[in-house]
């Protein structure tokens, strides 16, 4: 799956991506961003977070030019809890290097305080290796999980086999 945003001039604002390979959504967002971009962009990113069934996404603003303050409150209060719903878990953020975009990144992370697992990064491979590494963790606990399962029900069989025996 693969979306290019445009915004009214026709240049590339937004590209979102899933990959079954990785089982995440990649947003790369482009240029300055006007709050109609962040809302139209962040509502395509919820589209497909849903019709995949995704709980990460990887939020690239490295080539973000300028504040995208005026749309934080926005993203806190609606699109956050709306991502949280459809099943969004775990957002790794990579900031752009201008400051100015840095600091819009920090006022989301603080607006949405532990609704919602995002970490901020200055460089994308550490996003992925936070990411991945949460995805195998996730695997092992649902691992365990089915484990602890299975024993419960066959020692829950023994002891009433047991029981049976006796009398």
């Amino acid at each position: 799956m693969f979306k290019e945003l445009r915004n009214g001039i026709g240049d590339v604002y937004l590209t979102i991506e899933y990959s079954s390979v990785t089982n995440w959504v990649y947003s790369n967002w482009v240029g300055t961003q006007t709050y109609l971009q962040v809302t139209t962009g962040a509502d395509a990113c919820l589209t497909a977070l849903r019709e995949y069934k995704c709980r990460y996404l990887l939020n690239d603003n490295r080539h973000v030019i300028g504040s995208w303050d005026f749309a934080v409150d926005w993203v806190v209060s609606s699109w956050a809890p709306r991502a949280i719903e459809q099943g969004l878990t775990h957002m790794a953020h990579v900031f752009s290097p201008e400051g100015i975009a840095t600091i819009s990144a920090e006022h989301m992370y603080d607006g949405l305080g532990s609704d919602l697992h995002m970490r901020l990064f200055g460089d994308i491979e550490e996003a992925k290796t936070w990411l991945r590494r949460l995805q195998r963790r996730k695997i092992y606990e649902d691992l365990y999980a089915c484990i602890r399962h299975i024993l419960s029900r066959f020692c829950l069989y023994y002891t009433l086999a047991d029981a049976h025996s006796k009398n």
